[in-house]
């Protein structure tokens, strides 16, 4: 993984705006997305993901990120954070959880069938999400990038990686913003 320099990116919402909603979150990243100068501006790596921190609406916390093909995040979920994003070259592929998983006290989990979605998002398509959602997002084309924008709030107070295999969802580690700041 490489970072890129931070460029922040003008706030679309007011500065009277206390606590963005996910709508607003999820506008502030269709309309990040569609600037042509902003996605050019992100320097893309053949072997691993770039970002660049962008300023988001009401303190949220955003980013700008570069999927090489083949590339995806593993099962995680935002903690607290509820949040946004939106593809906006190449195709995104977003795999979720439709089931509540407590928030504390497990390691392991058995998942009942029909939990599982899938949505394809290409360039322009976008969707929020509730704080405690379960997800993996993966370019899985062969051969072209893909570049996102996503907008959490609060800021991400930590994030939560999980190993699945079939049914079993284990909890591996907990990351903190010092782990990817």
């Amino acid at each position: 993984m490489s970072v890129s320099p931070s460029t922040p990116a003008p706030s679309p919402v007011s500065a009277s705006a206390q606590v963005p909603t996910q709508a607003e979150l999820l506008d502030f990243v269709r309309r990040s997305a569609a600037d042509t100068e902003l996605i050019a501006s992100l320097p893309l790596d053949p072997e691993g993901r770039t970002w660049v921190r962008l300023e988001g609406p009401g303190g949220s916390e955003a980013w700008l990120i570069g999927w090489p093909p083949g590339t995806g995040t593993g099962w995680h979920d935002h903690a607290d954070s509820v949040g946004a994003f939106t593809t906006a070259a190449g195709e995104l592929k977003e795999n979720s959880l439709t089931a509540r998983l407590p928030s504390d006290g497990w390691k392991t989990l058995e998942l009942t069938d029909g939990v599982d979605r899938e949505r394809r998002l290409p360039a322009g398509k976008g969707r929020s999400f509730g704080n405690h959602h379960v997800h993996e997002v993966l370019n899985d084309s062969t051969e072209e990038h893909a570049i996102s924008v996503h907008a959490y709030y609060p800021p991400l107070p930590q994030i939560r990686r999980y190993s699945r295999t079939g049914q079993v969802l284990r909890l591996e580690h907990v990351e903190r913003p010092e782990d990817w700041q």
